[in-house]
């Protein structure tokens, strides 16, 4: 393996990446690195370079695309003897997926998007252990169907945490496990749906949700927000029965609903005989305050469902979502044809999350995430704070995974998010969470950093400043 060594202009608007890979490539032909040489690993060059692993991933990503490199399974990356080898069969196909990827645009270096995960602080090793554990202990079992509600091991662990960490009362059968949360609504759906035709949803709110209510024939109703979330008298008015709420972190704006207007929410149902849909998303990360209970916990009279799921503390492509159904909707599950529709979670990554639960892995995780979620969101702040001061406004700092930030510079959403790409920056709009698009803040733009690192961060800040704040 070779040490490689060289100097990156970090004042250049050439990306980080696109110079590593400048500099690999010429080496390869002018022949100062040979065929079959093996290319550091990401992990170890980017402490070297003191660059992000990002970094070094998409440079060798672009090495290996065009065919100067090669990976061999466990053990790297090598040169290629570009003299003898040629192009394997299925390079067109690889070349044609990477033209589609963010190398295809090679401005966008610090991609804000809310939904990316840390991935890098994933527990590889324990969960391949614990999946291995698995298939050892239920390698028959794991061939069927399984249990159309979710794997029992599964739930019970899920009760215990969610009774101990968000005061939730239920039992396992209470529990439903599905591949996302949009699938569990879908179910949802159509348990409520008899006679029902209209449904409420906080406005700006998740137009995911939206979509959802909206393709299984429901009138949504959208209600506006107040400071401290929902606004309760604009939900009476609507007579619907039926509110979708985000009380944890409200979505997209972060205000967390207090204790009081839960209160209110929770008699609100009690008065239409209604149903509250609790999205408890983020809740794993509050970083202001004491937690506040669940809606669920509060409720006595068995009128909130409850909705978690694991893709923001886990990762997304596991597909791991749960639903905690009243007693009344449990019932009219058992009657209708449900127990028909097969499980749509692999069994495998249900007992391989069981195992993880149960051994406590899941917590120790949780309290790492905080704290790295923690120090992202704080340097993200910090560095805006920094750059920007007052010509710029922070909302939803409190919690989660993700801000809002109004900008005072003349610029409506469109013109934010095209100088910021011009400087190599992807921030995101924000007028699809509301119903009409027309009624969002012009000036605000939707600013994820979950998947970024501290030092991206840095340097993605830096480049939103230079896109708004130093325009020719």
């Amino acid at each position: 393996m070779i040490d490689l060594t060289f100097l990156l202009n970090r004042e250049s608007k050439e990306p980080l990446y696109s110079q590593l890979y400048q500099y690999i490539k010429t080496n390869i032909l002018n022949g100062k690195l040979s065929a079959g040489t093996r290319l550091p690993s990401i992990r170890s060059l980017s402490s070297h370079l003191c660059i992000s692993r990002n970094t070094v991933d998409m440079a060798y990503q672009q090495l290996l695309a065009e065919g100067y490199v090669q990976s061999r399974p466990r053990s790297g990356l090598y040169i290629m003897d570009l003299k003898l080898e040629s192009l394997p069969s299925s390079q067109p196909v690889t070349k044609k997926k990477w033209e589609n990827s963010i190398l295809n645009n090679p401005e966008i270096r610090f991609d804000f998007r809310y939904g990316d995960v840390d991935a890098e602080h994933f527990p590889f090793a324990t969960w391949r252990k614990l999946s291995n554990q698995s298939l050892l202990q239920n390698q028959m079992k794991l061939f069927s169907y399984g249990d159309p509600l979710g794997e029992q091991g599964l739930r019970l662990e899920i009760a215990n945490y969610l009774h101990s960490s968000r005061g939730v009362n239920c039992s396992p059968d209470q529990i439903i496990i599905g591949a996302g949360i949009q699938y569990l609504l879908g179910v949802l759906s159509g348990l409520i749906g008899d006679g029902i035709q209209d449904i409420s949803m906080e406005d700006p709110g998740y137009d995911g949700v939206r979509a959802v209510f909206k393709h299984k024939g429901f009138n949504v109703h959208s209600i506006p927000l107040e400071a401290d979330g929902l606004h309760i008298q604009k939900l009476y008015e609507s007579n619907t029965r039926i509110v979708y709420v985000t009380p944890s972190h409200q979505f997209p704006y972060g205000m967390i609903m207090p204790l009081t207007k839960r209160m209110q929410l929770l008699k609100w149902a009690s008065d239409q005989d209604g149903i509250i849909i609790e999205d408890d998303y983020d809740s794993e990360f509050r970083y202001v305050g004491k937690p506040i209970p669940s809606l669920q916990s509060m409720d006595t009279q068995q009128r909130t469902v409850y909705l978690g799921t694991f893709s923001k503390c886990l990762l997304p492509s596991l597909r791991i979502a749960y639903m905690v159904l009243p007693r009344p909707l449990l019932e009219i599950h058992s009657k209708q044809d449900y127990r028909l529709y097969d499980q749509n979670v692999s069994q495998l990554h249900q007992h391989t999350l069981e195992l993880f639960m149960s051994n406590g892995h899941w917590e120790a995780h949780i309290r790492k995430m905080r704290k790295v979620y923690r120090q992202k969101q704080s340097t993200l702040i910090a560095m805006i704070q920094k750059l920007m001061g007052t010509q710029v406004t922070i909302i939803g700092e409190d919690a989660g995974l993700h801000i809002l930030l109004r900008v005072h510079n003349g610029m409506d959403e469109h013109e934010l998010i095209s100088t910021a790409k011009m400087e190599g920056a992807q921030v995101y709009p924000i007028s699809p969470f509301w119903a009409q698009s027309a009624h969002a803040e012009p000036s605000m733009v939707q600013i994820g950093f979950g998947g970024l690192s501290i030092e991206d961060i840095t340097e993605g800040v830096y480049s939103l400043y230079r896109a708004w704040f130093e325009v020719d």
